[in-house]
């Protein structure tokens, strides 16, 4: 492997570069986007019991919004649910912009490795063929190995790069489409608080549907 990469030329360097941060961000995002961990599918029943009981103070609003992101949405609604429905709505948008600027967080970083890695990977080529032609110009096509070395350092490069950018691709797809999911299940969480809260859904209907 070591021959390999060292016969790639120096653009193997940032190709590698690229393939240890795409796959940082690949298991840090991978773990950090757990639905479970950022919307818990049984919170708002949890509040739900809560209000149902007369427990709904500040203290469990603190609660609430430590818990988890959809926690910090629920609780940005509650806390101003008795300004009209308005209000609520435009403080839960607030919060939960910046919920998804969270959950979006290295996406951009990941879609850009996805990007430049096959282009990185297109200069080698270049370079390599550079190096390969310059060889015909100076000794003509008489040796053979000197033109495989900069036909292979060509290829090793372009394969790099094809190598890295395919699983980083799958992965910022797979991640977008996470974060798109977890976002649609938030939005239905928080309007169902909101309908409950001024007189839109009973209470109880709306926590058999979050159950």
């Amino acid at each position: 492997m070591l021959e390999i990469i060292q016969s790639g030329g120096w653009m193997m360097v940032p190709i590698i570069i690229a393939s240890v941060l795409a796959l940082a961000i690949t298991i840090e995002r991978f773990w950090t986007l757990r639905a479970a961990k950022i919307a818990p599918p049984d919170l708002l029943a949890q509040v739900w019991g809560w209000m149902k009981n007369k427990q709904l103070d500040a203290t469990r609003i603190r609660e609430l919004s430590s818990s988890s992101p959809l926690g910090r949405v629920l609780a940005a609604g509650l806390i101003n649910s008795r300004h009209g429905r308005q209000i609520m709505k435009e403080s839960i948008e607030e919060v939960a912009s910046h919920v998804i600027h969270d959950m979006e967080r290295y996406l951009n970083a990941l879609g850009t490795v996805a990007a430049v890695a096959p282009l990185m990977g297109l200069l080698g080529t270049v370079i390599g063929m550079i190096k390969v032609f310059a060889e015909i110009m100076a000794q003509g096509t008489g040796q053979a190995n000197l033109l495989a070395g900069g036909i292979s350092e060509a290829l090793i490069t372009t394969a790099a790069g094809l190598v890295v950018a395919i699983p980083a691709l799958i992965c910022h797809r797979i991640l977008q489409r996470r974060v798109d999911e977890i976002v649609v299940f938030m939005e239905q969480e928080a309007i169902k608080l909101v309908d409950v809260l001024h007189g839109d859904r009973e209470v109880a209907d709306s926590g058999e549907r979050g159950e």
